[in-house]
């Protein structure tokens, strides 16, 4: 395969907490077979009626041998729940979008430097270290992105790219995701394998975002992986974010 006809393209796994271990696992399982590195996106509040990352040691282990294995860990903000605030412009986006669990779409510098170290505390009690971020629904506000520069932050996402911290570049990647138990779940399902074969034949980078929540609908998780299928054997090189950022 020539350099030419290499592409990268990004696999995320969202949500990832201990109320959602085993769809994580089974997520993690599929990719390792495929050889294909993933980027894991932490939760370490309580979450989906699960504790705290510090109240699960067997998660904090099994994320621990999958960084060695190749994959990356990432910041998903601290609650992955909405909160109050803000004008309400942003309070419909975030339920357009994020179905209200956009966490970071309205906070200040301020408040969002508070929830980011709240996590990254967590985060090195379980001797886990990351550089990016991902906020809930890929939406966050000004105040956000000012305080992830601030804390050393290398790269946060957004819907439609990849932002280089603090001052760029920005590397233009679309994410294909599923919307289980949403209107158009299955047209959605397959625009995904759809989309991806059109962005492989233009080698155009992008992502595809796994969520613990697909795996209830076999239907998604066979076009997710299909869609991963037809983009290596078309030669599309999967990285992690902090590979994408740092290469």
């Amino acid at each position: 395969m020539s350099k030419r006809a290499e592409f990268r393209f990004v696999v995320s796994v969202h949500d990832v907490a201990a109320s959602t271990a085993e769809p994580v696992a089974q997520w993690l399982a599929d990719l390792d077979e495929r050889g294909v590195p993933a980027t894991l996106l932490l939760i370490p509040g309580p979450f989906g009626g699960g504790p705290a990352l510090a109240g699960a040691p067997d998660l904090v282990s099994f994320v621990h041998k999958a960084v060695g294995r190749g994959h990356e860990l990432a910041l998903h903000g601290f609650l992955h729940e909405g909160v109050p605030g803000g004008p309400r412009w942003r309070h419909h986006v975030n339920q357009l979008v994020a179905r209200g669990a956009g966490e970071f779409w309205s906070l200040t510098e301020d408040q969002a430097r508070e929830r980011l170290r709240a996590g990254l505390e967590v985060l090195a009690d379980a001797d886990i270290g990351v550089v990016g971020f991902t906020p809930p629904g890929w939406l966050a506000s000004p105040g956000t992105r000012r305080a992830l520069a601030a804390l050393g932050f290398a790269y946060w996402t957004s819907h439609l790219a990849v932002h280089r911290l603090p001052d760029g570049p920005i590397v233009r990647m679309p994410a294909l995701s599923h919307r289980p138990g949403g209107i158009g779940e299955r047209t959605g399902a397959h625009l995904m394998v759809e989309a991806s074969r059109t962005f492989t034949r233009t080698r155009m980078p992008f992502r595809i975002a796994l969520h613990p929540a697909d795996l209830a609908r076999p239907g998604l998780r066979r076009a997710a992986l299909a869609a991963i299928d037809q983009t290596v054997a078309a030669g599309g090189r999967p990285v992690t974010y902090e590979t994408l950022v740092t290469e």
